[in-house]
């Protein structure tokens, strides 16, 4: 069974006579109706310090975002007059070199009229809101009239809504394997079970922090958003939790399919096992009047005239066949074959 793909996702066309934003500077920054939104991917270090200085970020902050691991957690900040929200959130993200989901971190920056995304891996559904915010004004400006608040729950939303197809692959792999088991290709699954066992697992590790966050943030992002707002990141909760919920169902069919599969192969060993200890048995006899009869005493018809000789031989064979005649069909009697 193939690794787990890449989900593509649908790229808006660039209009003509506008730079890609990957040539732009490395702080790539937007600004309308007095919102700002910067977006960078793996910030250096000099680039945290700069935004930490413009925006008066505390510096344990700064080495959050420059640690490689880091747990989801939301820390907020009020102070006179400036105020905002720190969150590191994991997403799942397909690594090729590990060949597996990993956790791609996200660390977000939430002030009154401004919104700072610093991924630590590319996370496409953030990169291509921002490339449509850059390329088209007019969905920038209704984007943005609505507050800082509301500019992350569309980038928490559509990275969410990236999650469910990841989910929806998993799934159907595990459709494919019992649809293989039904088929008798036991051994084949092994491999492919084991696989869909562990990027479960994964995504389990990802998610299961997430949702505690997610709580928290909730409860401290309403000072960013109007009142008519306050639901929206409701919305993302009820995603999380149904991601958990599919997670869990998931959990419990490889489990299924695992126990099942084990069932299967343990079932034709045992079949294996049968058939070889009736062989043994059977021959047993056999192996018997070979050692009798290659004794070296007297026996009854061991006479030299070739006449008993043959006489001897075929009694012999007679009573091996007799007695494997014997014992198969007492064996077909208990059922054992």
């Amino acid at each position: 069974m193939p690794s787990l793909p890449r989900i593509r996702t649908r790229r808006s066309v660039q209009p003509a006579g506008l730079a890609d934003v990957a040539e732009r500077p490395r702080l790539a920054e937007l600004l309308n109706s007095g919102l700002t939104w910067i977006h960078q991917e793996r910030p250096t270090q000099d680039e945290a310090l700069q935004l930490a200085r413009r925006f008066g970020w505390h510096p344990l902050d700064i080495e959050d975002v420059m640690s490689r691991r880091q747990r989801p957690k939301v820390d907020v900040y009020a102070e006179e007059g400036e105020s905002y929200l720190f969150a590191v959130l994991h997403f799942p993200v397909y690594d090729k070199q590990i060949g597996r989901l990993n956790a791609g971190e996200l660390d977000v920056f939430l002030g009154p009229d401004y919104l700072v995304t610093l991924p630590t891996v590319e996370l496409r559904p953030v990169s291509l809101l921002f490339r449509r915010c850059l390329e088209n004004e007019q969905f920038r400006r209704d984007l943005f009239v609505r507050g800082s608040g509301r500019l992350l729950y569309e980038v928490l939303d559509d990275l969410y809504d990236y999650c469910f197809p990841i989910l929806d692959k998993i799934g159907f792999k595990l459709e494919q394997i019992d649809e293989e088991l039904d088929e008798g290709r036991s051994k084949e699954l092994v491999r492919d079970i084991h696989k869909v066992k562990q990027e479960i697992i994964s995504y389990r590790k990802i998610i299961k922090p997430e949702r505690s966050t997610l709580k928290v943030l909730e409860r401290n992002v309403e000072r960013f958003l109007p009142e008519e707002l306050d639901l929206y990141f409701d919305d993302i909760v009820d995603a999380a939790e149904r991601l958990w919920d599919l997670l869990d169902n998931y959990k419990e069919v490889v489990e299924a399919l695992e126990s099942t599969n084990e069932q299967v192969l343990s079932h034709r060993f045992n079949d294996v096992l049968r058939i070889l200890t009736v062989f043994s048995i059977v021959f047993l006899p056999a192996t018997l009047f070979a050692s009798i009869w290659g004794m070296n005493v007297g026996l009854p018809g061991g006479g030299d005239p070739a006449g008993d000789s043959a006489t001897t031989f075929w009694i012999i064979i007679a009573a091996l066949v007799a007695s494997l005649a014997a014992m198969l069909g007492y064996f077909r009697y208990k059922k054992w074959l």
